[in-house]
């Protein structure tokens, strides 16, 4: 036989590759779950007009990571309240 075909498999996926697919898959787990929880209050707050919901949302789509990240931002008080 070859030596090739005698090398293990597992070399070809390392651990610290492993390690590391775990960490990006679970920083996507946290990311959806925290852009959901934005949109629950978005839909909660009693306070926010519907076009301001609409534009919420738009701006949650268009530009992800700035939206939740200022949503958060300037509303965290008030996220904080309406969850308890």
């Amino acid at each position: 036989m070859r030596a090739s075909l005698m090398v293990p498999i597992a070399t070809s996926y390392p651990f610290l590759d492993i390690l590391w697919t775990i960490l990006i898959f679970m920083a996507l787990v946290i990311w959806i779950w925290m852009v959901i929880m934005v949109m629950i209050d978005i839909f909660s707050r009693p306070d926010l007009s519907g076009w301001g919901k609409a534009g919420w949302v738009v701006l949650i789509i268009v530009l992800p990571f700035i939206g939740v990240l200022i949503y958060l931002i300037a509303y965290s008080a008030g996220i904080a309240e309406r969850r308890a």
